[in-house]
């Protein structure tokens, strides 16, 4: 902690080296604190330096509170995958992990999240029709095993080339969907014709050039509540007086959630 002054001010020397700290960056306004655990949702802070009116800035210092700031993941499929009935829907399944923060996948199928908050969901499909007639297939998300209302897109897809040649077409989009805590989130399909598949391809030669997955999707927090007001690390003084304020965050569980303060005011 980088020293203050006496009330009724000090001698010149302790005068002068306050003002240096300050010209130098050095003011006495931050602090170190670590989240309450057990499911805590808040954490009481206590510094004297806290007033009604202060704003307390917080920035994530441990890894365990870097997982709260930027959830995030990004998942693959290297399989074909069909469907054994047109009148049935299919949850889209990945194989692979690329990256997690916050976002793990589970069943296969389920992307979910540890934290509340708005998260961007965006996938790419490669879709293939070997059927000798135009096709559709549908895709839309699912939520905690319901369907969300209004999110179904349709792909229309172009006869095959000839018989082992099918049509093939990427199918993409992002969609934003408000989440709570452990909530997770699948992306469902079903298609017109059995012959239509969300295709795998081995690695190509002359060139060379990589293998193409069926499924790829990205998931990552965009706010951390539905209208994006909050702040982006979920923790804020939600009440305050002099000397202490409470900190609202994500319920925690896990040690060592660390965050560096900063009093303002």
């Amino acid at each position: 902690m980088f020293r203050s002054l006496p009330a009724f001010g000090g001698d010149q020397r302790a005068v002068a080296e306050v003002v240096r700290g300050i010209m130098d960056g050095k003011t006495n306004n931050t602090g170190t604190l670590t989240l309450a655990t057990g499911g805590a949702t808040t954490t009481t802070l206590t510094d004297r330096r806290i007033g009604p009116d202060s704003v307390i800035l917080f920035v994530p210092i441990s890894s365990a509170s870097f997982a709260d700031s930027a959830p995030y993941g990004a998942f693959q499929d290297s399989t074909t995958q069909s469907v054994a009935d047109i009148t049935v829907a299919y949850p889209i399944t990945y194989n692979t992990t690329d990256f997690s923060n916050g976002v793990t996948l589970s069943n296969s199928s389920r992307l979910n999240v540890a934290n509340a908050g708005l998260y961007n969901i965006q996938f790419s499909l490669q879709l293939s029709n070997l059927a000798n007639s135009t096709e559709d297939i549908d895709v839309w998300f699912r939520k905690n095993g319901t369907n969300v209302a209004g999110s179904n897109s349709i792909f229309g897809l172009a006869p095959r080339k000839n018989s082992t040649d099918p049509y093939h077409v990427i199918a993409s989009m992002n969609y934003y969907i408000s989440l709570a805590a452990n909530d997770y989130v699948q992306i469902v399909w079903r298609a017109s014709n059995l012959d239509c598949t969300i295709k795998a391809s081995s690695a190509g030669t002359s060139p060379t050039r990589p293998a193409t997955p069926s499924a790829i999707v990205t998931m990552n927090l965009v706010s951390t509540n539905g209208s994006g007001t909050s702040n982006y690390y979920s923790i804020y003084a939600s009440s305050q007086g002099q000397g202490t304020a409470t900190i609202t965050h994500f319920a925690n569980s896990t040690a060592n959630k660390k965050y560096r303060y900063a009093i303002i005011g």
